[in-house]
């Protein structure tokens, strides 16, 4: 193994402990402490309040002063403080910015009466001069700039100055995975808000012409590969040939990079260069060694995974697939068609729980997962494939089947074709229903 092969694969099996985890384990009680342990619980409780104390007051600094040659200091006090909370402290930080530094709804109010209050000049628009419309609605003007102004709420003034800070970018996904990850738990108004706001300013900050499209190579360092191995969310790189396969002939890996986020992807994608499209991801995985690349004619695109969870919502996928498909399209003109093949995140977890209840379910509660029809042709395909008393425990079998064998059967993907359809379009409607598309 070469020197850039040890360095991926002792990177990604050696991570290092996080900040939090390293405190966490520091504070652990060691065995023989006795009654130490009790006091030593008050003073960690107390040190944690003084702390927090310390990050709320530099967070207040970063949003209040107006000295720029000490700014980046306050921001960088802040940015190490925040990474030293606790989950819980982390919490209470940002509840503290997303209700005590919000807009003065008090000053919106008032000048919305203000607002509604003026009357509308009157008169013939034909012989009123440009000048003279022009005080008519210097008061419109003036309340309206105003009431802008009044709608920003003051943690965006943290926002910003963090997004020119160095580091400060990344900083920002982390602040939104930690506001997202206590929204998952309990619903809170405003850091629902804190949020929405956030995340429409990480929309513009990370807009298509804001990032850097880039093939990923072999050639690549070590610390870059390393992040496709860690973040590769749909099919994991099971060892160094998978992922050298996977840069190497008939394949394509793309990312989307930002200058305020070098040598880490926010997103990226995998592509495979194929005769045709492939009917299953075995195919994809499987194929060694691929074709050569003169007599690919689709480009099938099989898996795009994101790095930072707190870039969630923020749709970069759809731009990356629309440039990858200008690159490939002028690099090989041969590639005639265009396709993915991405599993549908949540949706077998959903349907086998609806399989196996609706098996255990009598006549009266059960769920018609398949029509008659379906389910005679079911019984009637897989009997070399599983067995099982009835349509919906065979199709949970061949589902949960670790031997593929039955996608190579034509007739019994044909049959499960369409109640698979069906039934992923019920699953996504009811996804978009919950907001959680």
């Amino acid at each position: 193994m070469n020197k850039k092969g040890l360095a991926i694969l002792m990177r990604t099996r050696m991570r290092p402990l996080s900040p939090v985890t390293n405190k966490v384990t520091q504070m652990q009680p060691s065995p023989g402490q006795g009654d130490k342990s009790s006091a030593q619980s008050i003073n960690a409780s107390s040190n944690s309040e003084r702390e927090f104390e310390v990050v709320r007051e530099s967070m207040h600094l970063a949003i209040s002063m107006n000295k720029t040659e000490i700014l980046d200091a306050v921001l960088n006090d802040f940015s190490e403080g925040y990474f030293s909370l606790f989950r819980e402290d982390r919490k209470k930080l940002l509840l503290v910015l997303a209700r005590e530094y919000d807009l003065n709804r008090s000053q919106v109010h008032e000048l919305i009466r203000l607002y509604l209050g003026l009357e509308m000049p009157s008169g013939d628009r034909a012989e009123t001069s440009s000048d003279e419309k022009d005080g008519c609605f210097a008061a419109f003007y003036r309340i309206e700039r105003n009431l802008r102004n009044a709608l920003k709420p003051m943690y965006e003034v943290l926002f910003e100055r963090l997004n020119t800070y160095r580091g400060g970018l990344k900083f920002l996904s982390i602040i939104r995975a930690d506001i997202l990850s206590i929204l998952e738990e309990e619903s809170i108004a405003s850091l629902r808000a804190l949020d929405s706001h956030l995340k429409e300013k990480l929309i513009t900050w990370l807009s298509p012409a804001a990032l850097e499209l880039h093939q990923i190579t072999w050639d690549d360092p070590a610390s870059l590969l390393e992040k496709i191995v860690a973040y590769e969310a749909v099919h994991p790189i099971s060892n160094l040939i998978d992922l050298k396969r996977r840069l190497g002939v008939g394949r394509r890996c793309f990312g989307y990079l930002h200058p305020a986020i070098p040598g880490e992807p926010l997103i990226f994608i995998e592509v495979a260069l194929m005769k045709n499209v492939a009917q299953s991801i075995q195919e994809v995985l499987w194929d060694d060694p691929p074709i050569p690349e003169p007599e690919a004619t689709c480009a099938l695109f099989y898996s795009i995974s994101s790095t930072q969870p707190g870039l969630k919502g923020i749709n970069l996928g759809k731009f990356l697939i629309k440039r990858v498909i200008d690159v490939v399209k002028k690099d090989m003109p041969n590639i005639s068609t265009f396709a993915t093949l991405s599993p549908i995140p949540g949706y077998m977890q959903w349907l086998l729980p609806k399989l196996a209840s609706s098996e255990r379910s009598d006549s009266t509660f059960r769920e018609n997962i398949l029509r008659p029809e379906e389910e005679r042709a079911l019984q009637d395909a897989s009997l070399e494939f599983a067995k099982g008393k009835s349509a919906p425990e065979i199709m949970q079998n061949l589902l949960t089947s670790t031997d593929s064998e039955w996608t190579k059967s034509k007739e019994l993907t044909s049959i499960l074709e369409t109640p698979l359809l069906r039934l992923c379009a019920r699953y996504l409607f009811k996804k978009r229903r919950e907001g959680k598309l």
